[in-house]
């Protein structure tokens, strides 16, 4: 897995996300520990809250800033936005009101709205070869994972020796040492795409994904993503310092469990997926999720809520996170040509978000009107729902390459080379607009 990291400009682009992440995963912290300062008990509703706003921002900027990212180099948005993101934090600890917090949220979120995709999409590019980039799913996959661990850890360590204003330090440093690994590297330009109007390029993304039987079905797992993982974070700042009456470091090492158990997937799946289909191992990691929300849920309603129990369900929904999330990179990067790359991405960026802007705000509310067992269940049957979804849209048998006929073009277009009929992998473009035999 870690032979990828031969290719330099990989190598930077791996450690600038480690480090954004380091920095990000310390903010994590430091916003539930400032929600619970200003609000109290109520601090679910405002973390449920601030990531609503930043679910806005993804879902309504992040085709936006696809249709514009094509026209600008690269490297210089990165590094641009890392450096917007690095100011916005660096704000943070002085916010004394809610709104001033929100504020300050939604023009950060706006930044990653933007950078977020750019920076996925360049990476089948830097690695065109589908195993090497599985490996870097992988290892990105692991990034995020090793934020859960030793972001909370580092966070619990700095938080004996002062308070947690200085975690948004360590983010702005994260920020800043990302833009400049990616200013040391040559990134390369996104393909030329054929020419289109704005309002098209906003949407090319959506149609395709849309438009795609297996995006269809990653589009159902997603909610069952955002239906457990909003219960991680919008509602873990509560259950540990609230309902367990525990130190603020033991919030730290309630996100270590679940960082811990999507590690381990993560580091399992690039040989898993050498002989197990995408399907079945991401449908069975959402079944995971949704399994333990429900398992939780009985546990409480049985023995009442320990810190145990919530170690372990969190190490497995962190299992199950990451045996969906893991793989829809390469789903992705198979669904559009490269050109259309940049596009695809941001609508896995802004629809998964969407189904997060119902889970977050969800998730909060539910806990404070009813219960920590009763948020549980309605949560998992909303996982539940998207599990049946995906399983219904996304065929078991779901071809890379598809034999189809054209009725649509000339028979002298340089695509048909004379044969209306043939065989090739099949993605959503202007020649094929629809998914299926014929065109």
């Amino acid at each position: 897995m870690f032979d990828v990291l031969s290719n330099r400009t990989y190598r930077n682009l791996f450690l600038a996300q480690v480090v954004a992440l380091m920095g990000t995963g310390l903010a994590t912290v430091a916003l539930g520990l400032l929600a619970y300062d200003l609000a109290g008990e109520n601090a679910a509703l405002v973390l449920g809250t601030i990531f609503t706003i930043k679910m806005i921002a993804y879902v309504g900027l992040a085709p936006i800033a696809s249709a514009m990212a094509d026209r600008v180099n690269r490297r210089a948005l990165l590094v641009v936005l890392d450096l917007i993101r690095a100011s916005v934090v660096l704000c943070l600890p002085f916010a004394t009101t809610l709104w001033q917090v929100y504020g300050l949220i939604f023009v950060l979120q706006a930044a990653s709205a933007a950078f977020t995709p750019t920076f996925q999409a360049t990476i089948p590019d830097v690695l065109p070869d589908e195993e090497r980039y599985t490996k870097a799913l992988s290892l990105s996959r692991l990034a995020f994972d090793l934020e859960n661990i030793l972001s909370p850890t580092l966070a619990a360590l700095l938080l004996t020796i002062a308070s947690y204003s200085s975690l948004f330090l360590g983010t702005t440093l994260g920020f800043l040492i990302s833009a400049l690994m990616v200013m040391a590297v040559r990134l390369p330009d996104p393909k030329p795409a054929a020419p289109r109007g704005f309002y098209e390029r906003t949407t090319l993304g959506i149609r395709i994904y849309l438009a795609t039987p297996r995006l269809r079905g990653l589009l159902g797992l997603n909610l069952a993503v955002s239906s457990a993982g909003a219960m991680v974070l919008v509602n873990s700042v509560v259950l540990v310092r609230s309902q367990l009456g525990l130190a603020e470091s033991a919030l730290a090492w309630t996100m270590f469990a679940f960082g811990l158990g999507s590690m381990m997937a993560a580091i399992a799946l690039p040989r898993i997926l050498h002989v197990t289909p995408e399907r079945p191992l991401m449908i069975g990691g959402a079944g995971l999720m949704a399994t333990t929300l429900l398992g939780l849920s009985f546990v409480i309603a049985t023995w009442g809520l320990s810190w145990t129990a919530l170690l372990i369900g969190w190490a497995m929904i962190g299992l199950g996170y990451s045996s969906v999330l893991t793989p829809s990179g390469r789903l992705l990067a198979r669904s559009a040509h490269a050109e259309d790359r940049p596009a695809i991405f941001a609508a896995q960026f802004a629809l998964s978000h969407a189904c997060w802007l119902l889970t977050y705000p969800l998730s909060g509310w539910l806990l404070t009107m009813f219960g920590t067992g009763t948020a549980l269940m309605i949560l998992a049957v909303l996982a539940l729902i998207g599990i049946l979804a995906a399983v219904r849209v996304w065929p078991a048998d779901d071809p890379i390459e598809v034999a189809h006929t054209h009725e649509n073009l000339p028979l002298d277009h340089p695509h048909l080379k004379g044969h209306r009929r043939h065989t090739h992998a099949l993605v959503i473009d202007d020649a094929h607009p629809q998914w299926g035999s014929h065109f």
